[in-house]
């Protein structure tokens, strides 16, 4: 699989996406226009290890919600994640069994490498 989870509203995920001059094989999912479903939501947790690995703790809800003095637990951050598209970290960048989690410059890095070698 090679997609790409994003914010069309989000400047850095736009950004990043012309980073990575992706192949015109890679589908692109707005997550706000297009939900994500449970079953994508499994998929990335199988690559990634964990729903912590995807949740954003940079949220605006986050904070508003006071998540950080709560003990969650992966069932919380699948949840949550299902609940708000604000929850997930993006962009969310999978190419076949790999992902690629949040716009950090490294993360961004080695997904272009990934990418460029296809």
């Amino acid at each position: 699989m090679k997609k790409v989870y994003y914010l069309k509203t989000c400047n850095t995920c736009t950004r990043i996406i012309k980073e990575l001059n992706l192949p015109s094989d890679f589908i692109l999912q707005d997550i706000k226009g297009e939900e994500i479903t449970a079953k994508q939501l499994e998929e990335m947790q199988t690559l990634a290890g964990s729903y912590e690995k995807l949740f954003s703790k940079r949220a605006k809800l986050y904070k508003e919600m006071d998540l950080k003095n709560q003990d969650l637990t992966e069932r919380d951050f699948k949840n949550y994640i299902l609940q708000h598209y604000t929850f997930l970290s993006r962009p969310v960048i999978i190419v076949n069994d790999q992902i690629f989690i949040g716009s950090s410059k490294k993360t961004v890095e080695a997904a272009k490498v990934t990418i460029a070698s296809l």
